[in-house]
């Protein structure tokens, strides 16, 4: 027998949990019933005082109306609805809400309740009223499954044994690494630690170390930490790029007469400066009537990644590329992410299509999807394309029709012959898709759509990723013009699928679903909008005027200092955006039918979603939606973790760089109020920290959550959600990615 259960055999032992291990064994055969004996036995606790405890144990339970006495001393579980399963969601301070689709409201777990579990652990909790209150509260009864097991810390080495001190907030309990688990790992270090073991009388959970990553502090110790608090891998496995090293470079004319060839179109890239994969290209062609013959053309990844092959495991493990700020971590390997799939310009590539005819009005009249060879004239940055735009000037470079000099493209130049007449060609596709876009666009929010023009936060670095400086990136007319393209190409590929006529196909596909917003938090949105001075309602009556306001609010605080702050308000009251094979539309882009097509090289779905074309343009019939919808959960879980692991990283990179500017005075907004403090984010970068409500001397200061304020007693001093102050960087904490201010005076507007 093992320590742990003669642990129970010492006499007067009290036996911990002993109600949640009763409840959960008779919560597994809620039919049966045992009696005192046979729970006893079950749980191997034998001897005399765990057998009277047990017996007390369900006396207490059965007053409780827990568990009912079907015959003399047998006892089952009352089938009722205080049990329920759902996902915890933690606190910084140890406590816990369970999050639960049958329940209308979240409910409270304190800490002493949480029995172990951790933060997104699925559980089952018993639900029950606060004594002499109408509150409720949960008790966790049973772990269902443990969402991690792997947590980043720093480990404090004693002689015979270390705890690992996780990085992660929500993660209550050090975890307890005995010596020859170690792995040799020195103190202060950071490291990835796993859980093999919690045990019943411990406090802290048995971990091993996986791996050691380097000092705390380090920049690359701190990217791969963040990578790997949330799973992600940052390198790949020798055996992946072994296959990928395998995969022939060369187009075979086999495999060109298999697809259609486009080689001789019009065709061009337009990505940001500093890509390295080009999934995407576009291709222009005026036809004989006068209209446009648009194709968009994107990497042919599945060709190359195999189902059943180790590439694609590895694919669909990762399912996304994730970026952070100074890295991407792709989803495939170089070899594939950036050479044989990437649409390079001046190189054939195997692509997969859609064609389109579209007209002046931006009406498209004739489609086409297949698998195509193509050939990329040209590789834009979208500066360079927005330079086009607004000022139509002919720039040079490298042409497959002619070798003519490279230029700025800022600079004007005169150039000649047929590598003049390319260069005009693709200024006027140019131009003329940026048209037909504007009217795409015009067309999606009139239908309904949101958009969200968000500025991006971007660091100038050097070569060591030290932070330089600060930019904001937004998106323009070049920008825009890609994504209504790409949009275009997304709807009708699941068009395509998912209706034949006006009618529901009933196909298994990939879609990317976006779920009506919430009014709950619409309602709340509106009242800390209102704080800023924006007085125009949100109209929910219907979809259309929901969406219309919501596009006037967004535009009036464009550009504003608070406009961050309540654009992520915005997108947080909005649904999330997932991938299934359950089409419900996409409420945000005010498309009945939408998919993801345009990305194979850095997001999974994209993969399926040709897979599955392939398979339909072919008369395939539809198969079987388990697997996808399986599949589909796991690139939305994985995607999920990707932008926390993106989001991370910003905030690590701004701790940093405030590093430099302890001595600045910064002006900022205040973007959150909690009963410990204000949080303020800084005008000029966008970076936030928190004032701690003990720090400010002036006044004793209360929180008022109908106000989202601070109130001074005295004073009656307000510090308000949306107030513009004076602060100056207190400590900058690069382990946590936190920032602390202090606050100097408030800035009456």
């Amino acid at each position: 027998m093992s320590k742990r259960k003669n642990i129970y055999k010492k006499k007067g032992n009290i036996v911990k949990d002993l109600t949640q291990k009763i409840l959960k064994l008779l919560n597994q055969t809620p039919s049966q019933s045992y009696n005192y004996k046979q729970i006893s036995s079950k749980l191997a606790l034998t001897d005399a005082s765990a057998r009277n405890q047990i017996t007390q144990k369900l006396e207490a339970l059965k007053a409780q109306q827990k568990i009912e006495e079907v015959e003399r001393g047998k006892f089952k579980i009352i089938p009722n609805n205080k049990y329920f399963i759902g996902i915890i969601d933690a606190t910084a301070n140890g406590n816990a809400y369970f999050i639960c689709d049958d329940l209308e409201h979240d409910i409270y777990i304190p800490a002493r309740n949480l029995n172990k579990a951790l933060n997104k652990d699925t559980v089952k909790i018993y639900l029950y009223n606060r004594r002499n209150s109408k509150k409720q509260e949960g008790d966790v009864i049973e772990i269902i499954k443990r969402f991690k097991t792997e947590f980043v810390g720093v480990l404090q080495l004693n002689r015979n044994f270390g705890f690992v001190i996780p990085d992660d907030s929500k993660m209550y309990a050090d975890i307890f690494v005995p010596q020859k688990k170690l792995k040799g790992a020195q103190d202060g270090v950071k490291v990835l630690v796993e859980i093999t073991d919690w045990p019943d009388k411990s406090k802290n959970p048995f971990g091993e170390i996986k791996e050691i990553l380097g000092m705390p502090g380090d920049h690359n110790t701190e990217i791969h930490s963040i990578l790997l608090e949330y799973g992600l891998p940052y390198k790949f496995p020798e055996n992946v790029e072994e296959e990928a090293a395998k995969i022939p470079l060369e187009i075979t004319k086999n495999e060109i007469a298999k697809r259609r060839d486009m080689r001789k179109e019009l065709t061009f890239t337009i990505d940001p400066k500093d890509a390295k994969d080009f999934d995407d290209a576009l291709s222009f062609n005026i036809l004989e009537n006068g209209n446009y013959e648009i194709g968009i053309h994107i990497a042919d990844v599945s060709h190359y990644v195999q189902e059943n092959t180790i590439l694609e495991e590895e694919a669909y493990n990762r399912a996304t590329s994730v970026y952070l700020v100074d890295r991407v971590v792709p989803m495939l390997p170089e070899t594939l992410s950036n050479g044989v799939c990437s649409l390079r310009p001046n190189e054939e590539k195997l692509t997969f299509s859609a064609v389109f005819e579209i007209n002046e009005k931006a009406q498209i009249l004739n489609q086409w999807f297949g698998r195509t060879v193509t050939y990329s004239d040209k590789r834009f940055s979208y500066e360079e394309a927005q330079e086009l735009i607004e000022n139509n000037r002919v720039i040079s470079s490298e042409s497959k029709k002619s070798s003519i000099l490279k230029c700025d493209v800022s600079s004007e130049i005169s150039i000649t012959g047929e590598a003049y007449t390319v260069e005009k060609e693709i200024v006027s596709a140019i131009l003329t898709l940026d048209k037909l876009a504007k009217k795409l666009r015009k067309k999606r929010l009139q239908q309904g759509a949101i958009t969200f023009d968000r500025v991006e936060v971007k660091f100038i670095l050097d070569d060591q990723a030290e932070p330089l400086g600060v930019y904001f990136k937004e998106s323009k007319d070049a920008n825009k013009l890609i994504e209504e393209f790409m949009l275009l190409a997304n709807k009708k590929v699941a068009e395509y699928v998912g209706v034949k006529k006006g009618v529901p196909t009933n196909n298994t596909f990939i879609y990317r679903v976006h779920d009506e917003p919430n009014l709950d938090k619409l309602e709340a949105l509106q009242t800390i909008v209102s704080k800023f001075g924006y007085k125009n309602k949100i109209d929910t009556k219907d979809k259309k005027s929901t969406s219309t306001s919501l596009n006037k609010l967004l535009q009036d605080v464009h550009g504003t200092g608070e406009a961050n702050l309540i654009e992520t308000l915005a997108i947080r009251s909005m649904s999330k955006a997932e991938y299934t094979t359950h089409n419900i539309g996409h409420y945000g882009l005010a498309f009945d039918y939408y998919s993801h097509f345009t990305s194979p090289i850095r997001r999974y779905p994209d993969v399926m979603t040709h897979r599955l074309l392939h398979y339909y343009l072919e008369g395939g019939k539809s198969p079987k939606a388990d697997i996808y919808e399986e599949k589909c959960k796991h690139s939305s879980e994985m995607e999920y973790l990707a932008s926390k692991a993106e989001r991370d990283s910003i905030k690590y990179m701004q701790v940093k760089y405030m590093e430099n500017h302890k001595d600045q005075e910064f002006e900022g907004v205040i973007s959150g109020v909690t009963e410990w403090g204000i949080y303020v984010e800084i005008i000029a970068n966008k970076c936030e920290g928190m004032c701690r409500i003990r720090e400010i001397k002036d006044d004793y200061y209360i929180y008022d959550e109908k106000q989202y304020a601070l109130v001074g007693q005295s004073t009656k001093n307000v510090y308000q959600l949306g107030d513009h102050v004076l602060i100056k960087v207190k400590h900058t904490d690069l382990e946590r990615k936190h920032l602390d201010f202090t606050l100097l005076e408030k800035i009456n507007k």
